[in-house]
């Protein structure tokens, strides 16, 4: 050994690792998403960086599907539910809590893609849900149409997030969009009347002027519809 060099530490001698727990895993988690994008959140990539196997991880988060659903309930957190207690028209505070969900999503494109199948079931999510329940209620739509009603609102918020968040980084979008609004303006009449009759109200308004539109077709589609099944339904299920 040379002079001035230090012999190997032991392995008593070297600073103990963090012990693992799922607040770590997934504050891990989240920071190699926002570096580098849901896909590169393996449960391998993890253990890397956490200098453990993947097989301990999977004590915590029993699938990398929950690990992404725990993900999507951390971000869950961002979205603005100051408008549930505000005073307003109660449609308008629905869509206001939505608009804010789906940003949060449209900012991240990957986790919009991994909403559309998560799951979280976190103190953000529930705060979120309980939050358009409320809502509904003071809306005065019916709890059992509610209940329904909250699960489509979300769905297309989350569908909205992902198709925009995609198009957004996809150069050849408004290309795309152009190439179809020409062929609607072009179809022949006798073939296609109501695509004729309707081709500039098919590709009019701006993203956020169809996706209110959308909540409010849904809010009021809760409000009016009833919750009835045929008895073929009700034996089906």
């Amino acid at each position: 050994m040379t002079p001035g060099s230090s012999a190997p530490k032991s392995r008593r001698e070297r600073p103990a690792k963090p012990a693992l727990s799922r607040q770590g895993i997934v504050a891990e988690a989240v920071r190699i998403m926002r570096a580098e994008g849901l896909q590169r959140v393996t449960m391998r990539r993890l253990a890397k960086e956490l200098d453990t196997g993947p097989a301990s991880l999977y004590v915590y988060v029993a699938s990398t599907a929950e690990l992404h659903a725990a993900i999507l309930e951390e971000f869950l957190g961002a979205v603005d539910l100051r408008p549930v207690t505000a005073e307003g028209d109660w449609r308008d505070r629905i869509a206001s809590v939505l608009i804010s969900y789906t940003r949060v999503l449209f900012e991240h494109p990957t986790l919009a893609h991994s909403a559309l199948v998560a799951r979280p079931a976190g103190a953000n999510y529930l705060a979120l849900v309980e939050g358009l329940l409320t809502l509904l209620d003071e809306g005065g739509v019916p709890g059992s149409q509610a209940a329904w009603g909250v699960d489509v609102l979300l769905q297309v918020a989350t569908a909205t997030a992902a198709e925009q968040s995609t198009r957004g980084e996809d150069t050849n979008a408004e290309d795309e969009h152009n190439a179809l609004a020409r062929t609607l303006h072009e179809v022949s009449a006798d073939t296609h009347p109501r695509i004729a009759a309707l081709a500039d109200d098919l590709v009019s308004g701006t993203p956020a002027q169809r996706l209110r539109w959308m909540f409010d077709m849904v809010v009021n589609g809760a409000l009016a519809t009833p919750r009835t099944h045929t008895s073929e339904e009700g034996a089906a299920s």
